[in-house]
């Protein structure tokens, strides 16, 4: 069963704060293989400071952790988001389908 402060954290960080979607998508590029930040920018399209931001968030609340220094960090998912991961993946999927709800024109 999930960690009912680790489910709350993961709605905080991915759909009670601006930037949850970037975020997510950080996320799903590291559960596959580390990268750096370079890569991760890359990756996403997105302006390496705004990918800069996302990860010093995921980091701060023990989502990511980094290995290496300067130039050579690569970012991992942590320990923690591992063993949590069932929740990620079912607030990850509440968002997913809100979405598309909303997309579509539902509520």
């Amino acid at each position: 069963m999930p960690d009912p402060e680790a489910k709350r954290l993961l709605w905080f960080l991915f759909a009670g704060s601006r930037g949850g979607e970037n975020r997510i998508r950080i996320i799903n590029l590291l559960k596959d293989r580390p990268h750096n930040m370079n890569q991760l920018a890359e990756a996403m399209g997105v302006d390496y400071k705004a990918v800069q931001h996302h990860v010093g968030v995921l980091e701060r609340n023990n989502m990511v952790t980094r290995v290496g220094e300067k130039y050579g960090v690569l970012y991992f998912v942590s320990n923690y988001l591992e063993a949590n991961i069932e929740a990620y993946n079912e607030v990850r999927m509440a968002i997913d389908r809100k979405a598309n709800l909303s997309k579509s024109g539902k509520k």
